[in-house]
């Protein structure tokens, strides 16, 4: 496996843990990580402007959900790149470009694997 590809698995993991993680998290607890002190404490990231503007409540359940459903999608994505399911890179790419909505850190993330995933297209 390739730096590449490692580090493309190390992005889709961590973001795919961290989704499942923190929707779990706040369908059980009643709300997601934030800031326990300083100027954000308590606040959502900028993401939750983006899915306030399209008409999901940010703390809704239905968007803790989507939380859960999307970082499972991401970890079934990279369990099949891992295995080099020929569906993955294709499942990613979409994935990615429609994580870009997650700022600011999963926007930040969707660009680095979109970029790694066209750097492996034009060198295979």
């Amino acid at each position: 496996m390739t730096w590449v590809r490692i580090a493309l698995l190390a992005l889709a993991l961590v973001e795919g843990a961290w989704m499942t993680f923190d929707g779990t998290r706040a369908l059980i607890v009643g709300d997601y990580v934030t800031p326990s002190s300083g100027t954000h404490a308590g606040q959502l990231g900028p993401w939750n402007h983006v899915v306030g503007a399209v008409g999901i409540p940010p703390r809704s359940t239905a968007m803790k959900l989507i939380f859960v459903v999307y970082g499972l999608g991401w970890l079934i994505i990279s369990l099949g790149f891992a295995l080099h399911a020929s569906w993955a890179a294709p499942a990613m790419l979409i994935a990615a470009i429609a994580t870009l909505w997650y700022l600011p850190v999963g926007t930040i993330v969707a660009i680095l694997q979109l970029a790694a995933l066209i750097w492996l297209r034009r060198t295979t």
